[in-house]
């Protein structure tokens, strides 16, 4: 299996892949909390999470999970 490179990154191991994913997850999150403060500077703390809840459960892709398959029920 072809393991996928990221410049400057070595992924040696399944502990590894799964670090850089969440690393890769949080710059995304950070990544999306600036763009939300600067299109609404006066959002408030409480405001922004919900809008991120809202984004990561209607994101692109993914409305109905990550996976094929049956849909969960379960929340996020």
């Amino acid at each position: 299996m072809v393991q996928p490179r990221i410049a400057g990154v070595q992924a040696e191991t399944p502990g590894d892949r799964i670090r850089i994913a969440l690393d890769l997850y949080e710059v995304g999150e950070k990544m999306l909390r600036a763009r939300l403060r600067r299109e609404r500077p006066d959002i408030s703390q409480s405001e922004l999470d919900q809008a991120i809840v809202a984004w990561l459960r209607r994101r692109p892709g993914a409305e109905f999970g990550d996976m094929p398959g049956r849909p969960s029920s379960r929340p996020l």
